[in-house]
């Protein structure tokens, strides 16, 4: 599809989440393993619910992890999210992954996210979803 579209690799960014690691683990890796030669980003995406784990990390070398939303909504009163999400942020920090919470609604949330060294962070803070405009077009 790259040659085909002349899309350049580095350009084309693939969401996965860890269904798609459940079976067949060693597989999908040297598949992924195969685009990322090519300049292919692999982004994990709704880290830290259903299966994902740490274990992933240490296995693959993902370009970007992703917070799940079930974190960062709570993680201004519930000091078990806020610990759940500085672990995630401080270990892709160290593993050199770019991390990004999902879901941030609110200015304090965000803070928090900057506090715990997440840099990057989307949510209805932000922006809400819409209908493109013209402006869009071309960009897709």
């Amino acid at each position: 599809m790259l040659r085909e579209t002349g899309l350049p690799p580095e350009r084309l960014e693939l969401e996965i989440t860890e269904s798609l690691l459940i079976n067949d683990t060693e597989e999908v890796f040297g598949k992924l393993n195969r685009l990322r030669l090519l300049g292919v980003k692999i982004l994990m995406d709704d880290f830290g619910t259903r299966y994902s784990s740490f274990s992933y990390l240490a296995r693959f070398a993902f370009d970007k992890i992703r917070i799940d939303r079930e974190f960062v909504r709570d993680i201004t009163r519930i000091p078990a999210m806020q610990a759940i999400v500085k672990t995630i942020a401080t270990h892709g920090k160290s593993l050199g992954v770019t991390v990004t919470a999902k879901g941030v609604e609110s200015e304090d949330q965000a803070a928090m996210l900057r506090e715990f060294g997440c840099p990057q962070a989307q949510g209805f803070l932000f922006g809400q979803p819409g209908a493109p405009d013209a402006t869009d077009r071309g960009r897709r």
